[in-house]
């Protein structure tokens, strides 16, 4: 007999995957947690019945949110981190020597209890001594900090739920408060290509323009995330994320990755018609 794990991508869509077996399950008080290892992807990590990561696929998503921003501005030293229980965003960060502090906030500890047991290739940077994990609510913790941080990566899980916060005015205009005066922001942002994505991320969208005066859009092609294509925003007080592309900078590190590079980095911001479109809707 054959066992799938199935996943809502719209009314009409529905994404499966084979499973070999159930490795965890588990209930808390903020949302269920699942694990599967699947013959494809590897293990993979569900959340409210949402693929969050899998191990084929998640280097794509933790090169293109890491990456891009520190290859535009190669001095960051102080980062505040959303979110990112999996720990493959904590791993990225750890391999530059400049970062001196990564503060992680996660609502959910079992999240990372979860993702310390079942997924060692992504979490096992959160023992780095440069990295102090917090257990509360993001939106709560980023009031308090006032010009502290050189990037803010917010690593949360879809707009709704334990997440839904962190895609809010408030959250934006606090995120900015905490960045210094070069700071950069960056965050995951959905998949434009359903019809009820849209909405969310022009909110989103419109909230980052009325705090940041830059505020950019890239993509990346994840094949178990909803559509397979999906966006990132990129906000800054100061730096363009391409004209500001320190390709020198990053290319001397000699950082070995699967995904990205400065080429890519480039054609990343080149967006599609539709999405250029939606992205300068008015939103009331």
């Amino acid at each position: 007999m054959e066992y799938w794990f199935t996943e809502e991508h719209s009314d009409n869509v529905r994404f499966s995957i084979r499973t070999n077996k159930q490795l965890a399950s588990v209930e808390t008080e903020i949302q269920r947690v699942d694990v599967f290892d699947t013959p494809e992807f590897g293990k993979i990590l569900v959340m409210d019945g949402n693929v969050t990561m899998t191990e084929k696929d998640e280097f794509i998503y933790h090169d293109m949110i890491v990456h891009v921003p520190m290859a535009v501005n190669p001095n960051i030293k102080r980062v505040l981190v959303i979110g990112a229980g999996d720990g493959g965003t904590i791993r990225e960060l750890c391999r530059y020597p400049m970062i001196e502090s990564i503060d992680m906030v996660e609502i959910d500890e079992a999240v990372v209890d979860i993702c310390k047991e079942h997924f060692k290739t992504t979490s096992y940077a959160l023992n780095d001594p440069r990295v102090k994990i917090y257990f509360e609510d993001g939106l709560r913790f980023v009031r308090s900090n006032k010009k502290v941080y050189d990037l803010v990566l917010v690593d949360s899980t879809d707009p709704i739920g334990p997440s839904e916060g962190l895609f809010s005015r408030e959250f934006y205009g606090n995120c900015f408060n905490a960045l210094k005066d070069d700071g950069i922001l960056v965050n995951q942002h959905e998949s434009p290509y359903y019809d009820f994505n849209v909405k969310a991320i022009q909110k989103s969208i419109k909230r980052l323009r009325e705090k940041f005066p830059i505020v950019k859009m890239y993509q990346a092609h994840i094949p178990t995330f909803s559509s397979g294509y999906w966006l990132f925003g990129f906000a800054s007080k100061k730096y363009d994320p391409v004209k500001d592309l320190n390709e020198e900078a990053f290319n001397r590190l000699g950082l070995k990755t699967k995904y990205y590079n400065t080429d890519l980095h480039k054609g990343s911001f080149a967006l599609p018609n539709y999405v250029k479109e939606l992205l300068d809707y008015d939103i009331k």
